[in-house]
Order: structure tokens, then C-alpha cells, then sequence
């Protein structure tokens, strides 16, 4: 029975230390997203880190670029799910957070804002704070997929106003 205590612990530990190397690496692994182009660094309180079954991993820089991936790899299952915690920035996982849908704050690539809290008094204290409803990692997601074609419609209006003003000023 020692034995076998002894090698879960062990198993665990390892466990623990791989997920320690994958996210203190990700944004070095995946410094920018590769849907939009966004810093992950720069956005590291939404920022995901998926990690499938195959031993892949795609790193984006919200939970709107995260369903993308989702969407496109159906034939891949995801083993584990990170989202950056929008208080301390540091990978967590998306299914046990807190999640937090809307409120005042801007969201990343969205207009109805998606984020994560390791602490429900953390998520409890933004609601608060900046309004909006918590919710639960699939309702998160759920929400995602529901807002994709507004926000893609959003992302492409802001794209071309960017390129008018550069072809203005060049």
C-alpha cells in the first residue's frame, strides 16, 4: 500500500512539473498568437494555453482565438486547458476557474468580455467592481462560439480602418 502511495505521489509530482515547464514557457513557446497576431505577453491575464492529446499545443492570446483552434482541430482532443488569471496573470486551469462573462472592461477579440479567476472572491470582486455574470468554463466557451461572428465582423471592420489610416498616411 506504501508503494502505491508513493508512486502516485511521485507520478503527481512529475505531473506538476511538466505543467510548471509548459507555463513558465508558454509564452516563450508561443510569443504571439498565431489567429491575430497579438502579443501573448501583452495580454497574458487571457491568454491560453491548450495542450491536446497528440502532445501538441497551441498558444492564443484569448478565449476567442482558443475556440478558433477548438473549431479547426476537431479531430484532436484536448487533454488540458490554461487560461491566464486575470489578477496574478499566471496559467491556471480554464475548467476550474472563475469565469466572469461581460461587464465594463473591454474584452480581447470580443466585444462581450470572457475572464478567468483563480479565486472565486477575486471573480466575486470584479463583478462588483465592473459588472457582468460569473459563469462556468463551458458557459465561457459557449459564449465564445456564440459571439464569434459578430466579433470576427468586429475584428475585420477594425482591420480595415487600420489599413485606410495607413494608406493615408503613407
Amino acid at each position: 500500500m506504501k508503494k502505491c502511495t508513493f508512486g502516485l505521489v511521485a507520478v503527481l509530482f512529475v505531473l506538476g512539473l511538466a505543467f510548471s515547464a509548459i507555463a513558465a514557457d508558454d509564452v516563450k513557446a508561443f510569443p504571439s498568437c498565431k489567429y491575430c497576431g497579438m502579443s501573448r505577453d501583452q495580454f497574458s491575464h487571457s491568454r491560453m494555453l491548450i495542450v491536446y492529446d497528440d502532445g501538441t499545443q497551441f498558444g492564443a492570446c484569448s478565449l476567442h482565438c482558443a475556440a478558433v483552434d477548438l473549431s479547426i482541430n476537431l479531430d484532436k482532443t484536448p487533454k488540458s486547458i490554461h487560461v491566464g488569471d486575470y489578477v496574478t496573470k499566471q496559467l491556471i486551469d480554464a475548467e476550474k476557474a472563475f469565469w466572469v462573462i461581460g461587464g465594463a472592461k473591454p474584452g480581447v477579440m470580443t466585444k462581450r468580455a470572457k475572464w478567468a479567476f483563480e479565486k472565486k472572491t477575486d471573480a466575486e470582486a470584479f463583478v462588483k467592481s465592473n459588472g457582468g455574470n460569473p459563469a462556468t468554463f463551458d458557459e465561457a466557451m459557449k459564449a465564445s462560439y456564440e459571439d464569434m461572428y459578430s466579433d470576427t465582423k468586429m475584428i475585420r471592420e477594425k482591420r480595415k480602418m487600420k489599413r485606410m489610416q495607413m494608406e493615408k498616411k503613407g
